[in-house]
């Protein structure tokens, strides 16, 4: 098979600009350079005048610390150019090789990144206000004709099926919350080339909707809790709701054979609980998440609050020693996977901001509303469902998507930026 000629000439373009992006880069700086030694000499003292001991009156201009031959400037762009060659084919290659297997045109990106896994957030309320998700003053969302309906989520998740999507994870704020979910997913699920639906939850309303996901097509099931102490609970969620909680994550063990438990660690809030989550899974078949704090809007991120996954690992190395056991990690897992001897279940950590794993990042996001985030991490944005109520096609839709993912950078900002970045509030983006 051969790709098709308008995404050819659409990942021609993209290629084409991303190269003139690094030239434009290339040809500031050096201009740059021709400045500041302009200024040198324009500066240069009169005779008898102490200089730097670099540059003194007489030395070749190659000794000054601005100047640069055009031999290296010439190299430099050489450099550039090869390295986006170089990607190009490799994007290329990935292209062909996968649409030869599979019959699809993959989402890839410039670092040759596969994407086929689509979290699309539902709401943007929840009946939860924790402080790393939900602003203490609450948010403004959009108005109800502003977010997507079932329809146009089921059109665009028809888009990126057909471009090689096979995982979709619903979350909000809280999915659960969302009227006629059931028949949401029972929708989703009849999409050709959508393998496995997920949700993640808090799991308070979650006991009386399970019999009817879960025959709805609902694959599998992560809910929220952080922490086992009820009372640390309740000054988490602002919500009396705990025993609720739990049950359901039992009912979901009972029904799915093992649950996803996701943990945000805080220090000053639960870092004490971490060994009591692990002998948790000795008799229940959990896969405990402890995920590692991060910067979103408005939820007072500091960094004396955040506990890296090499300091989780640690204090409950103190607790269980060489039981402590490395798993094998599944390819495009977010999660370092640790099993202790004789338990049931197992845990892991979520390293999003000490040990990033943005190299094998394969998932793009919809917000409520109906924006393509390609970067959890990023505030960049751009509309889909837009596109789709001024009444462009799908093929439309594809566009503005690829070249949305060939923006997508290498990695995220890192823990030192991030913080400082304007973002949305993770309950209008769903993780």
């Amino acid at each position: 098979m051969r790709v098709s000629q308008s995404v050819a000439r659409t990942f021609q373009t993209l290629c084409n600009a991303s190269a003139r992006q690094q030239l434009q880069q290339c040809s500031n700086r050096r201009c740059s350079v021709q400045a500041a030694r302009k200024k040198t000499v324009s500066e240069t003292p009169i005779i008898g005048t102490s200089l730097p001991p670099t540059i003194q009156l007489g030395d070749s201009p190659q000794q000054s610390p601005f100047y640069e031959t055009p031999e290296i400037i010439i190299n430099e762009t050489r450099i550039q150019e090869q390295t986006m060659a170089a990607r190009r084919s490799e994007v290329r290659s990935k292209i062909r090789e996968i649409e030869e297997r599979t019959g699809k045109i993959p989402l890839v990106d410039s670092f040759a990144r596969v994407h086929n896994y689509l979290r699309i957030s539902l709401t943007e309320t929840c009946n939860f206000s924790c402080s790393y998700c939900m602003p203490a003053g609450g948010v403004d969302g959009h108005s109800k004709s502003d977010l997507m309906t079932n329809e146009e989520i089921i059109v665009l998740a028809r888009v990126f099926a057909r471009r090689g999507i096979n995982k979709i994870r619903l979350t909000g704020g809280e999915p659960t919350l969302r009227k006629d979910l059931h028949k949401l997913i029972a929708e989703l699920k009849k999409i050709d080339g959508i393998d496995d639906i997920g949700i993640t939850t808090n799991g308070l309303i979650l006991g009386r909707q399970l019999d009817q996901l879960k025959a709805a097509g609902l694959d599998k099931i992560n809910i929220s809790l952080d922490t086992l102490i009820p009372r640390r609970f309740e000054q988490m969620t602002k919500v009396f709701g705990f025993e609720k909680v739990f049950k359901a994550i039992d009912a979901t063990e009972a029904a799915y054979g093992r649950v996803k438990v996701n943990v945000v660690v805080i220090r000053g809030f639960n870092t004490d609980e971490l060994t009591s989550f692990v002998h948790a899974t000795k008799n229940r078949n959990w896969d405990v998440r402890f995920i590692e704090f991060m910067p979103f809007g408005g939820n007072d991120f500091k960094d004396d609050k955040f506990v890296g996954y090499s300091e989780q690992l640690e204090i409950i190395r103190k607790d269980f020693g060489n039981q402590i056991v490395r798993l094998q990690d599944s390819p495009n897992d977010t999660s370092k996977a640790y099993k202790i001897i004789g338990h049931r279940g197992q845990f892991g950590f979520i390293s999003s901001m000490s040990d990033n794993f943005c190299s094998t990042c394969n998932r793009v996001r919809l917000t409520a509303n109906g924006n393509l985030k390609v970067c959890l991490h990023s505030n960049a944005e751009v509309s889909l469902v837009d596109a789709l109520r001024r009444g462009g096609t799908e093929r439309n839709v594809e566009e503005i998507i690829e070249k949305a993912l060939w923006k997508k950078k290498a990695e995220h900002a890192g823990l030192e930026m991030l913080p400082h970045m304007e973002n949305r509030p993770m309950v209008l983006i769903g993780g």
